[in-house]
């Protein structure tokens, strides 16, 4: 049976399908009011409200006020419209570098924390990442923002591709651990982390020493 977090084999991803926001047959006739945006925002506000097991079309249609018919003038399936939710909420995740002169570790963890405290304000959201993939624009935003990171490290090759497998399976395992006090297991994990990758960075070689002075002759 397919339930809300897991889309079955065979489906197409939201943010593949190359189709118009409306449907162009009897445009006229599409509910006013209405638009993917926010039917986005009310699918968010019902997911934290209700749970992800609950939400369904009818519930969200009744949310807005419109019938459950209205909302598929605007998304095929209920497995789009969670795909649509889970990048929405993405998008509130601060991908900033950090306070000026913060080193990667420093910005790894505020990384870390945000996403985790993310988790912690949309349990939905650790479920619905694993179950669909992340390729919507605040999902490759917040990736481009960890290779920017990993940039900072200085490791490259195979190095930079485990470090980056590392962080990845990391943020995405906060997922089983959200309700746990942000200073406990979370924070020495990330410890732990952090102190691997700097294991493997390189660092900077010792100065050379200086060449051999020129003779001083004396005057004449």
């Amino acid at each position: 049976m397919v339930t809300a977090a897991d889309p079955g084999d065979g489906r197409a991803s939201v943010w593949l399908a190359a189709r118009p926001a409306v449907r162009a047959r009897r445009r006229s006739e599409a509910p006013s009011g209405l638009d993917r945006d926010r039917i986005t925002a009310a699918t968010v506000r019902l997911l934290d409200a209700e749970g992800l097991a609950r939400f369904s079309m009818r519930r969200l249609a009744a949310e807005l006020g419109v019938t459950a018919m209205s909302l598929y003038w605007y998304v095929d399936t209920k497995h789009d419209l969670l795909e649509l939710a889970l990048d929405s909420a993405l998008g509130e995740l601060d991908r900033s570098a950090g306070p000026p002169g913060e080193g990667w570790p420093g910005r790894l963890r505020s990384l870390a924390r945000g996403y985790r405290g993310l988790l912690v304000e949309h349990p939905w959201v650790a479920p619905l990442t694993a179950a669909y993939p992340n390729i919507g624009p605040h999902a490759r935003a917040f990736e481009a923002a960890l290779q920017r990171l990993l940039d900072g490290t200085g490791l490259t090759d195979a190095v930079r591709t485990g470090a980056h497998l590392a962080v990845s399976q990391f943020l995405h395992g906060c997922g089983a651990t959200v309700r746990r006090p942000p200073d406990g297991e979370f924070c020495l994990a990330l410890d732990v982390l952090i102190a691997g990758i700097e294991a493997h960075t390189v660092p900077a070689g010792p100065a050379a020493p200086p060449g051999p002075q020129p003779r001083r002759t004396a005057a004449p």
